[in-house]
């Protein structure tokens, strides 16, 4: 039986939801998206979608910055995903991926909210990088400005900034790349925001470093700090800092926790997932599963 997507306004069998090779969002990147994870409990019995709001709000301004429109509200928004969901059966770990586009086949490349389509589709989905701590590499390509492509709006095109990063990252032997700004800052991986820690302290550049508005590390610097009282400080991050931090992890949607080992084959702390890393991954980790009661507001059940 074909998946079911989110499409012209309709749900429909996967094969019907197609869109021409004419299309500007095919031909110029002209869109934004969103990544967007459900989670099973551990009795099975239930799957919730993590801060689905949050989500959905910032689709919204995504397609706001770029002059598109969602084909209704927030809240209208959030219900096509969670009965998309149900529509698919999902019943275990998931990803959700809403995406807004221009879909007109004219030839030059316009933004027009009133060629604006939605489409949405989901798929089961565990871990989407390596289970255990990485090698990354500071990549030769840089991120792009803000004043020139708003990583704030998540948008399409932009991702070729990210594939370039973590092509070159493959082809060298490593699992993923760090981006610097154009004024060599820490940016961010290439779809994963970094945090290290020193000397207890987790640390995190601003999103005004050529960065998404991450919901992921929002989340974690709200756990952090409110939950665990590790505490946080939000400043820009030099390169060599990456090297002589005592822990070091990135985070996402689909990266959720992921340790890192080593940057540019310098070894960060003694190589293994720091207890600051482990703590906070455990706790995360509970939260998305509905065990935390405190944290049940950012947790929209399926079922």
């Amino acid at each position: 039986m074909d998946p079911v997507i989110y499409f012209k306004r309709a749900f429909r069998p996967e094969p019907e939801a197609t869109i021409s090779v004419r299309s500007r969002a095919l031909n110029y990147g002209l869109g934004c998206f969103g990544g967007i994870r459900a989670y099973r409990t551990d009795e099975g019995t239930q799957v919730h979608v993590f801060r689905l709001d949050r989500h959905v709000r910032r689709l919204e301004q995504s397609a706001h910055i770029l002059r598109l429109r969602l084909p209704g509200s927030v809240e209208t928004m959030a219900g096509i995903i969670v009965e998309l969901l149900r529509r698919n059966e999902m019943r275990g770990d998931a990803y959700v991926r809403p995406i807004v586009f221009a879909n007109s086949n004219e030839l030059s490349p316009i933004l027009d909210p009133e060629t604006s389509e939605t489409a949405i589709f989901c798929a089961p989905l565990g871990r989407y990088l390596s289970s255990g701590a990485i090698d990354v590499c500071v990549s030769s390509w840089r991120r792009v400005r803000e004043n020139a492509l708003p990583a704030r709006a998540k948008a399409t095109g932009g991702y070729l900034n990210s594939a370039l990063a973590r092509r070159e990252a493959i082809d060298h032997g490593y699992t993923e790349a760090i981006l610097l700004t154009e004024d060599g800052h820490v940016s961010e991986g290439s779809a994963e925001h970094v945090f290290i820690v020193r000397e207890g302290r987790l640390i995190s550049p601003p999103s005004t470093e050529d960065n998404l508005d991450g919901i992921t590390r929002q989340s974690l610097i709200a756990l952090a700090q409110e939950d665990l009282g590790i505490p946080f400080v939000e400043r820009p991050i030099g390169r060599t800092e990456l090297y002589v931090a005592d822990e070091m992890f990135l985070c996402g949607t689909g990266a959720e926790i992921t340790p890192v080992r080593s940057v540019d084959r310098r070894t960060i702390g003694d190589g293994q997932v720091g207890p600051v890393t482990t703590r906070l991954s455990a706790h995360f980790e509970a939260v998305v599963r509905g065990r935390v009661q405190a944290r049940h507001a950012w947790l929209t059940p399926v079922w």
